[in-house]
C-alpha cells in the first residue's frame, strides 16, 4: 500500500465493500494522516450501510415469518391525510416481491421529498399488486376521520389485483375475511407497511397538488391541506371551498 498515492488508495478502498484483514492491516500501518482518514471514512460509510442493512432485516420479520407460513401475497396497508382540514384521506395497499430488497426504506414521514419519490418509482417496480383508497372530504365530515381512514384502507384492499393471504396494517382491525395483523407504529415496523405508507403519502401529496391548481387561493401544494398558517389565512380571505373538511377545527366553528 505503501507504494501507491493516497488518490489511489482512495479510488481502490471506495470500490470495495468489504476489507480483508490483510489490508486493513496494510492501511493501519501506514503512517500517512490522509490513509488513516480514509480508512476512518471508509469504516464510518460501512457501518452506516450495515446498519441500513439490519434495520430492513428487522423491518422484514413480520413477511418472512409469514412466508414460512406458507402465505406468499402479504399486503401492507396504511394510509396519509388523516390531520389536514383539507383534501382526502388516502391510504395504499401494496404486495410485495420476497426479493424486493428495498433498503433504506421507512415510514413516508421520515423520508425526504426526493427519497420518497425515488422509493415512489421503485416501489411500483418491485411490488406484485400495489391498490389505492381515496376518501374525500364530504364522506370524512359525514363518518368521521377514524372511519374514512378505514373505509379508504379497505377500497385499497379492494383494488389490488392479487387477493392477498394475509394484511399487515398500522394500527387498524378491518372488517374482512382476511388473516390480518394490526402493529402499533407498523411502518417502522414492516417493510410492506412502510412501502404503503410511501404509496399512500406520495399519491395524496399529486392529488393536493392538483387541487391546487383547481382552487390556487389557498396553496395546497405548500402545506397538503394542513392547517398552516397562510393556510389559514387564506380561509379567512375566500372562506371554504368543497374539499374542506367542515367537521375539522377551526372550520367548523
Amino acid at each position: 500500500m505503501r507504494d501507491k498515492s493516497i488518490k489511489e488508495i482512495e479510488q481502490s478502498l471506495f470500490q470495495l465493500e468489504n476489507i480483508s484483514s490483510e489490508v486493513r492491516h496494510q492501511l493501519e500501518d501506514d503512517s500517512r494522516k490522509g490513509v488513516q482518514a480514509l480508512l476512518k471514512r471508509w469504516d464510518e460509510r460501512h457501518a452506516k450501510k450495515q446498519a441500513i442493512v439490519e434495520k430492513y432485516l428487522q423491518m422484514s420479520q413480520y413477511e418472512h415469518g409469514l412466508y414460512k407460513k406458507g402465505d406468499l401475497y402479504i399486503a401492507g396497508i396504511d394510509e396519509a391525510g388523516r390531520g389536514p382540514i383539507a383534501g382526502p384521506v388516502v391510504a395504499a395497499a401494496v404486495i410485495l416481491k420476497p426479493d424486493a430488497a428495498l433498503y433504506g426504506i421507512n415510514d413516508s414521514k421520515q423520508l425526504s421529498k426526493s427519497r420518497r419519490e425515488q422509493f415512489f418509482k421503485v416501489i411500483h417496480q418491485k411490488a406484485v399488486a400495489i391498490g389505492v383508497g381515496i376518501v374525500h372530504a364530504k364522506i370524512i365530515d359525514e363518518v368521521n376521520i377514524y372511519q374514512a381512514a378505514k373505509q379508504a384502507m379497505i377500497k385499497a384492499v379492494q383494488e389490488l389485483d392479487i387477493e392477498p393471504d394475509h394484511l399487515l396494517i398500522d394500527a387498524m382491525k378491518l372488517p374482512l375475511e382476511v388473516p390480518q395483523t394490526s402493529l402499533i407504529k407498523g411502518d417502522t415496523r414492516s417493510i410492506s407497511i412502510a412501502a404503503a405508507s410511501i404509496i399512500a403519502k406520495e399519491t395524496r401529496d399529486r392529488i393536493m397538488t392538483e387541487l391546487g391548481q383547481t382552487y390556487p387561493e389557498y396553496q395546497f401544494s405548500s402545506h397538503m391541506g394542513y392547517g398552516t398558517k397562510a393556510h389559514l389565512q387564506a380561509l379567512d380571505e375566500h372562506g371554504p371551498c368543497p374539499e374542506h373538511r367542515m367537521s375539522f377545527a377551526p372550520l367548523h366553528k
